[in-house]
């Protein structure tokens, strides 16, 4: 395939991602530079000759487009490299290309190589080639240095595409004679070798890796320039010297430490310099914490474990106070009958609160509410007063046989009743299971008729009379119910 593989070129040809330097993945993710005037339209005829191309781990050289080919950014193609061909990606053309010259200080001479044409199918498959050779040579290599003894370490290897020759990447403390082994990889592999040292930051950008942020690492991914990092950017950011929490995958202190180290020491400029304790009356007080951000001091008296915080500007105070020989009260106040102003202060706070919640009228309360009382009181009070229901007015019954259920049910109806009730008109405590016989109420024939109290008349059942209900026949009890097609006075020969 002649596209990028990592990118979403899926046509097969030599078109390129086309994303101008944003691919998020793989190598095309190392060391990019985003083209901010691709979607410019600037004259074809001033456009700069000479494309950045970018090689394995991040390694990017100038060469010139002399034939003028139309090129994306993503392309793999062939350019001259001092001992054959190689082939690399197109990273960035056009105007960007002449700032990343003069911020490198590249000198735009004779000295830059051709481009020689676009990648085809065949140049891709021979660089695949020479590609898988890489890792068992690096194993090799290690063992012929642990043979030989070297203190150095092989990081990397990269193949030229055309196979002719091999870059070893390594790194070491001191300075190592390396003739032999030279002779011993030259001889073995059949190829052109040429030993480049790097250093441990340049090591770890090659290899790559996740830093404890979560993020790629820097120098795999935007990081060019190594600055010299030091102890003192972590003292200034109040950070502590654990040298595991402060080193890089790298094993030197982290590139990070210089990022923020501008901005701590524009804000200490304002912190006071605390070479001894604050004197005062309390005790010595030392100083435990600085706040730089929020210009606050935390200070012990007598290394108590109680800090008390303060102020930037009370600790300036304190230490003019303290050149003139003068001894503060403790680290709030300068005098003790500033306690007493503070008290007194306090005091006339409250007061003032108090006056003004209570010159605030009071809500009236609802009368309404207290004259009629709750709903369940509202019922209690009102329970001995209410007029009992009337009782409603029998309806004589003709005479006649009744039909035998009604007998049953009016029975039930009183037995019931008796039964949830106790003497003097209380409801029973709890139920009775069925079939066992209740202390509370003893059988129909040894039950004494409780005395009943006088109920006073109300008016309204004294003004309607109750009409009584009729004697009935007690020879009606002894008749049975009428039969079909039989009235009651006719004989059950006589047909209807």
């Amino acid at each position: 395939m002649a596209g990028c593989t990592t990118c979403s070129t899926t046509s097969g040809g030599s078109g390129g991602c086309q994303n101008n330097g944003t691919c998020g993945t793989s190598d095309c993710n190392k060391m990019n530079s985003f083209d901010w005037l691709s979607h410019m339209g600037i004259p074809e005829v001033d456009n700069f000759d000479i494309v950045e191309i970018k090689f394995k781990g991040g390694r990017k050289e100038y060469h010139r487009n002399v034939d003028y080919l139309s090129l994306n950014t993503g392309d793999p193609v062939v350019v001259d490299v001092p001992s054959g061909h190689h082939i690399g990606y197109v990273s960035l053309q056009g105007e960007l290309v002449r700032l990343q010259m003069q911020k490198r200080k590249v000198r735009d001479d004779d000295n830059i190589l051709r481009i020689y044409r676009v990648a085809t199918q065949k140049d891709m498959e021979k660089w695949e080639e020479a590609k898988n050779r890489e890792i068992p040579t690096l194993y090799r290599s290690k063992q012929i240095i642990d043979e030989l003894k070297l203190s150095m370490k092989m990081s990397d290897i990269e193949y030229q595409a055309d196979n002719s020759k091999a870059t070893f990447y390594y790194s070491a403390e001191d300075r190592i004679d390396f003739r032999e082994l030279i002779k011993i990889l030259a001889g073995e592999f059949k190829i052109r070798v040429e030993m480049r040292q790097i250093s441990l930051r340049q090591e770890a950008g090659r290899l790559g890796g996740i830093g404890v942020c979560g993020r790629e690492l820097c120098c795999s991914t935007w990081l060019v320039d190594f600055k010299n990092v030091s102890t003192s950017a972590a003292r200034y950011q109040n950070l502590s010297l654990n040298p595991g929490k402060l080193s890089g995958q790298c094993g030197r202190l982290k590139c990070c430490l210089n990022y923020e180290l501008d901005t701590y020491m524009d804000a200490i400029k304002d912190i006071p310099a605390v070479e001894r304790p604050l004197m005062t009356e309390v005790g010595p007080a030392k100083l435990q914490k600085t706040d730089i951000f929020r210009k606050l001091m935390w200070f012990s008296y007598n290394n108590d474990n109680d800090w008390h915080s303060i102020t930037c500007d009370r600790v300036k105070e304190i230490l003019e106070l303290n050149s003139k020989n003068i001894k503060v009260f403790n680290l709030k106040v300068n005098q003790s009958t500033d306690i007493e102003d503070l008290a007194a202060k306090s005091t006339r706070e409250l007061e003032l609160l108090d006056k003004k919640f209570s010159n605030k009228k009071k809500k009236p309360k609802n009368k309404e509410k207290n004259e009629q009382g709750t709903p369940g009181t509202q019922v209690k009070s009102a329970s001995p007063a209410q007029p009992k229901p009337q009782p409603q007015p029998q309806v004589a019954r003709p005479e006649g046989p009744r039909p035998a259920g009604e007998f049953k049910k009016k029975k039930n109806k009183n037995r019931n009743k008796n039964r949830n009730t106790q003497p003097g008109g209380q409801p029973q405590a709890g139920p009775t299971q069925p079939g066992q016989p209740n202390p509370q109420n003893p059988p129909r024939e040894q039950r004494p008729n409780p005395p009943r109290e006088p109920r006073p008349a109300s008016p309204q059942s004294e003004a309607k009379p109750v009409s009584k209900a009729p004697e009935q026949n007690p020879e009606a009890k002894k008749r049975f119910p009428p039969r079909r097609n039989q009235g009651p006075n006719n004989s059950g020969n006589e047909q209807g």
